[in-house]
């Protein structure tokens, strides 16, 4: 048997460590890959073109964005480093995109540095890193499709189109987690892999069994539907909702997030409470609290191609799911989750999944995901890119 040394993992995230929903692909992978070698974890660098915004939005992100450059590098508890760099909103302008890509370049190279870090593993999950990704030495590099990332607000659609096909074209391994995407795209790439989503199945199931219920939910009046997870207008049919708690006063409407806009009309509803963003590992304690749970995504490019991890999460929880059929992954869960259209319909699946909620149901909705840990996704990338039989619970790969 050969020896075996640690292989460090390096990934350009898609999202803020310090400020985003930990749930997402990009940083469960860095809690697992941190199991077999040291991994750094780079925070979002800007995507989207500049722009002021409404209502001070833009000075928010700014000070939010400050704030986690100037946390520096750092150690998490899950074992990974995460870090911060300096970027700016240029990359549909040619000469500032060059100077700031090496300005990025530089950052990388002297954390890896102190770090230790040395021809790793790169992930991309953010597609204006590609630049600087393709010029690091690295054992190999791996593009995490798992959006229509030009469909983003904001951001510059041919740039975006750009470094997603130039990563496509370089990536070893390029992962989806939406059949539709992966099907229309796997031909564009050098090797593809559909990878699904994961789920923390035991941190999600086992809430039930923790004698703990938020004072903030605990007097809401029953019977609860309720969403966690951030409303932005791009995947959120706020309208739909509306319409939804208005057909059934008698319901509390919970929403557990940030809200990217102000949705008055909404929230200004007797029966809907808006309690704000939690952490991470408090959304199961508020997720047991729901009596249904709802997906209500809006019908557009961005949603069709999307995946979301919530779905996996209530089904972790056994809730009964009601939502909007506008992504294809929805086909996969019919025999768990109650599809709607329109307002009417989805107030209608409501009030049946209430009525026909019982513990096979709950069993039957935990049993489709119980085997779709995080650990078992990293497992499957780490195979497709090496021959080797890699064991997250140990070193790491041959050199």
């Amino acid at each position: 048997m050969k020896s075996q040394k640690a292989v460090p993992y390096m990934i350009f995230g898609g999202i803020d460590w310090w400020y985003h929903n930990r749930a997402h692909i990009d940083p469960q992978l860095a809690r697992q890959f941190a199991k077999c070698g040291k991994t750094l974890y780079i925070n979002s660098i800007i995507m989207t073109k500049f722009t002021t915004g409404e209502k001070g939005a833009f000075f928010k992100k700014a000070v939010r964005k400050l704030k986690s450059i100037f946390a520096g590098l750092k150690k998490t508890e899950e074992g990974f480093w995460v870090y911060s760099p300096f970027s700016l909103p240029v990359h549909h302008i040619r000469w500032a995109k060059y100077l700031n890509d090496v300005i990025l370049y530089m950052q990388i190279k002297v954390v890896s540095w102190r770090l230790g870090i040395k021809n790793p593993v790169v992930l991309v999950a953010n597609p204006a890193a590609v630049d600087v990704a393709i010029k690091l030495q690295k054992r190999a590099l791996v593009y995490q499709r798992t959006d229509r990332f030009e469909e983003a607000d904001g951001v510059d659609v041919n740039v975006i189109k750009r470094c997603d096909h130039l990563l496509k074209s370089k990536a070893d391994l390029t992962i989806f987690v939406n059949t539709k995407l992966y099907e229309d795209e796997s031909g564009q790439c050098r090797k593809p892999l559909f990878l699904d989503h994961g789920v923390d199945y035991e941190l999600f199931a086992s809430a039930k069994e923790v004698k703990n219920t938020p004072s903030d939910i605990a007097d809401i009046p029953l019977p609860i539907v309720g969403y966690f997870g951030a409303i932005y207008d791009h995947s959120f049919d706020i309208a739909l909702v509306e319409e939804v708690a208005k057909i059934l006063p008698e319901m509390s409407f919970v929403f557990i997030g940030t809200v990217h806009e102000e949705y008055d009309s909404l929230f200004d509803l007797k029966n809907v409470w808006k309690l704000g963003q939690k952490d991470y590992y408090q959304i199961p304690d508020y997720g047991k609290c729901f009596d249904v749970a709802i997906l209500p995504w809006a019908n557009n490019r961005w949603t069709e191609a999307s995946n979301p991890i919530k779905i996996k999460e209530y089904l972790a929880l056994g809730k009964p799911l009601v939502c909007t059929p506008y992504f294809s992954e929805a086909q996969r869960y019919l025999e768990v989750i109650y599809l709607a259209e329109n307002s009417k319909e989805f107030a209608e699946r409501i009030k049946q999944a209430l009525l026909e909620d019982c513990s096979e149901k709950v069993t039957a909705r935990r049993d489709k995901v119980k085997q779709a840990s995080w650990e078992s996704k990293a497992q499957m990338i780490l195979s497709e890119l090496f021959s080797e039989d890699v064991n997250l619970k140990g070193i790491g790969i041959s050199d």
